[in-house]
């Protein structure tokens, strides 16, 4: 007898990237594909340091079963860590913690997602929030940006038109595009969602992760000046860019009623992230390292970044367009077919594979009307020499 499978699944399929990772094995192939950090970045002693600390100290919570909330040290080190970065008014009780800020779209899923319901995304978007909002049967409606980000009149007009449940945003070095919202858009947005009564999502990443200047303050800084505004949004966080993946640390804060239905749903799911992880997270935050693994990682990442636009520019010239990123991990790029070159991301990246580099198209970023000429380049985990190797490598797939 077949097996058979949740309707559910029908409106979703399995990640183009994870598709491609199956690729990836052949000898010497340059990746460009993955939107994960360097592991040579990771602050191994400080972690080592933590670990050591929290089983000396507080071996007893950090092996014992935990509150779904979170480990109680981590959500106070994680609210002081918000708090100095500018937001106000962040109290522990104020954030759950999740298994990464992944897990925090899907419990949002979980908790706000009815069948038809409408949700805005981003054009182009984080390709788990299309796969996760989809399963829990959103209808999805993309809301066009530019270099600046989501492109306000247009996202007020489709706001009017569709009433969504809520509006999900990358708003700085989003993944893929690398674009950041305006200040003057930023609060835009935030004035939008009391005028329509509308929740907005900010799930911020990469936020950590810039180049020189600092970006925009984040919705959630933001929302003090709009009155309204933070009963109506939700903030998503993660270690996972800027210290460690593999810890799975993620936090979300949110409206009290909210959080609530969160985390009930999360009981549902994992009873609590990781004690362990958190309690090693709690010590890492609280001994003060942070600020000194940011600026390390800050710095290579934009040499790295910068000698990727620079070998594009050189290489491939007016075959290939995009803004260069001022933080995060990721070049978006479009091919123009200028000269004859090729246009299509995805015919393009199966000629990569074949001279030995990989990246990631386009187009299933897009929850509708794909842009196929598009594709994403990491620039995180490849030094300068590689990035040049493999960009040459590139312009002679085109």
């Amino acid at each position: 007898m077949p097996l058979q499978f949740a309707d559910r699944l029908d409106n979703v399929e399995t990640s183009a990237i994870r598709e491609l990772f199956k690729l990836l094995g052949k000898p010497g192939i340059i990746s460009f594909a993955g939107g994960f950090p360097d592991s040579a970045m990771f602050d191994v002693d400080g972690i080592r340091e933590a670990v050591n600390t929290a089983l000396t100290e507080e071996a007893g919570g950090a092996l014992q079963y935990g509150a779904t909330e979170g480990y109680n040290p981590l959500r106070e080190q994680l609210a002081r860590f918000m708090t100095d970065k500018g937001a106000s008014d962040v109290a522990p009780e104020n954030l759950i913690v999740t298994t990464g800020s992944q897990q925090a779209l899907d419990l949002l899923g979980k908790a706000l997602i009815s069948p038809g319901d409408k949700v805005f995304v981003e054009g182009p978007t984080f390709l788990a929030t299309i796969q996760c909002f989809r399963l829990y049967g959103a209808e999805l409606v993309s809301a066009p940006i530019d270099g600046e980000g989501v492109k306000v009149d247009e996202l007020e007009a489709l706001i009017a038109e569709h009433r969504p449940k809520f509006i999900y945003l990358i708003p700085t070095f989003g993944n893929p595009s690398g674009a950041t919202l305006n200040l003057e858009r930023r609060k835009k947005v935030l004035e939008l969602a009391v005028k329509y009564q509308t929740l907005v999502i900010e799930d911020d990443p990469y936020g950590d992760l810039y180049f020189g200047a600092a970006p925009p303050p984040s919705l959630l800084n933001l929302s003090a000046s709009v009155p309204g505004s933070r009963e109506l949004l939700v903030h998503c966080g993660s270690l996972s860019k800027v210290l460690s993946p593999g810890l799975r640390v993620g936090w979300m804060i949110a409206p009290a009623e909210l959080l609530a239905k969160a985390t009930m749903c999360k009981q549902f799911s994992d009873a609590h992230t990781s004690t362990f992880a958190q309690a090693t997270a709690a010590q890492y935050l609280k001994a003060g390292r942070m600020p000194a693994t940011l600026a390390k990682v800050r710095a290579v990442y934009a040499e790295r970044a910068q000698a990727m636009g620079q070998a594009l520019r050189r290489e491939l010239g007016d075959a290939i367009e995009f803004t260069q990123p001022q933080g995060g991990l990721f070049i978006w790029a479009r091919l123009t077919g200028a000269g004859g070159k090729v246009g299509d991301g995805n015919v393009l990246a199966k000629r990569a594979i074949e001279k030995g580099v990989a990246f990631v198209p386009g187009a299933p970023f897009f929850c509708a009307n794909p842009d196929h000429a598009t594709l994403r380049l990491s620039f995180a985990t490849a030094d300068v020499a590689k990035i040049e190797e493999g960009v040459a490598r590139l312009a002679q797939a085109l």
